[in-house]
């Protein structure tokens, strides 16, 4: 599978269709008889997020031992890499960013195979051998402030928002280095624009930093635009009252599913398929889904009133998107970070 997303209504009717017979006569026990001992999940998920699922998972698996190790998807891979070079891994499941890495892993043979009865509800596609599941949908946009700046004064797509000189010095977006959505986005904008893109970047002498970093200076008028997770703004809007905008590219988002799938026994922590199972059915529940788009991201099922705070439903969401070849964001991976560390890091120097 190269292109996860090739627009909303092809990825629905896939994710409706690859696991059909997921559900049979004779349903699976309930999750919580299912879910015992100890599970520890790495993930990029904001600790805030994290925190809030805890709770609901300590109320629907009261005999499961759910930990949670939080990073970015760069330091996840970093900490598995040397975990791997001991033959054993730290934890049970990952939930990262974006495809690329559960297709490395896959490829690895280090995930555990399993067909969820909860993936008929799925409204993006799926591994279709069961090694991982699509569990929340982080979405690459655009922002600025209408406090400081005209819409006027700002670029309406990503292609302007490398090139338009009004915006020279003043725009801002995060590591791909570091960060797997990101990464992710690069990959799509090089397919999308050519290598120019990114030199057009440097030229524009954008800033490469948090996203937190990135939304003060939207606030102060330091940046005019930035490109941003939704959910970093909208996260922003709920609890700050923030009058700061998401501003969806006309070109099309940079839609990332984020994966969660569960590392074989014989190299997981505690060797915890059973639970493991339990709580990747949980996730992709309506409850579990809940938690997700409370977390100001997309939920990944047909469920039509689950949409985050502030933002659309996901027909009109994800109607024109950029596509991402998560093979090649995982294959070639090194040398994409080396074309834009040589053309923007180091080139807006």
């Amino acid at each position: 599978m190269k292109k996860v997303l090739a627009g909303f209504v092809i990825a629905a009717t896939a994710g409706a269709l690859l696991f059909a017979a997921g559900k049979k006569d004779g349903e699976a026990a309930p999750q919580s008889s299912r879910a015992s001992g100890k599970v520890v999940i790495y993930t990029s998920m904001y600790q805030d997020i994290i925190d809030a699922i805890s709770e609901r998972l300590e109320k629907a698996f009261p005999d499961c031992e759910v930990e949670f190790f939080q990073g970015g998807t760069g330091t996840i891979q970093a900490k598995v890499a040397a975990e791997k070079e001991g033959g054993k891994l730290g934890c049970d499941i990952l939930m990262v960013a974006e495809p690329a890495y559960a297709l490395e892993l896959k490829d690895a043979g280090m995930l555990h195979q399993y067909k969820s009865p909860e993936a008929v509800n799925l409204s993006f596609p799926a591994d279709p051998d069961g090694f991982w599941y699509p569990v929340r949908i982080c979405t690459m946009v655009l922002a600025y402030n209408p406090e400081k700046y005209s819409k006027s004064d700002i670029s309406v797509t990503l292609k302007d928002f490398a090139t338009d000189p009004r915006l020279k010095g003043a725009i801002s977006m995060s590591n791909p280095l570091t960060s797997g959505t990101a990464m992710a986005s690069v990959v799509g904008l090089l397919d999308a624009y050519g290598e120019k893109y990114f030199k057009d970047l440097g030229a524009q002498k954008v800033a490469i930093e948090s996203g937190s970093v990135a939304l003060t200076k939207l606030e102060t008028g330091e940046c005019k635009e930035i490109m941003i997770l939704e959910e970093s703004v909208l996260k922003k809007r709920e609890e700050e009252g923030s009058k700061l905008e998401v501003l969806y590219p006309e070109d099309g988002v940079l839609c990332m599913p984020s994966p969660i799938m569960t590392i074989k026994d014989e190299y997981s922590a505690n060797k915890n398929a059973a639970a493991c199972e339990a709580l990747t059915d949980w996730f992709l529940s309506r409850e579990g889904q809940e938690c997700i788009i409370a977390g100001w991201m997309h939920s990944v099922t047909k469920d039509k009133d689950l949409i985050p705070y502030d933002s659309l439903p996901k027909d009109k969401m994800f109607s024109k998107t950029i596509d991402i070849d998560w093979e090649k964001c995982y294959k070639q991976r090194d040398s994409i970070r080396t074309m834009f560390e040589e053309n923007v890091t180091i080139k807006k120097k």
